[in-house]
């Protein structure tokens, strides 16, 4: 759990950085949204126990 957790700390962190850069929060919350909807895809569609 502790792996998983410094995973996800990490990442933050990354985005954080990102969202510096960025021009506008129209792009940051389009960003966002792009990748919850992949983690999510990774996340739940792509299971091996079907």
């Amino acid at each position: 759990m502790k792996r998983v957790a410094g995973f996800a700390l990490f990442w933050l962190a990354v985005g954080v950085l990102i969202s510096i850069w960025l021009p506008n929060l129209f792009v940051e919350v389009l960003c966002i949204i792009l990748c919850l909807l992949a983690a999510y895809e990774l996340f739940f569609c792509c299971r091996d126990d079907k």
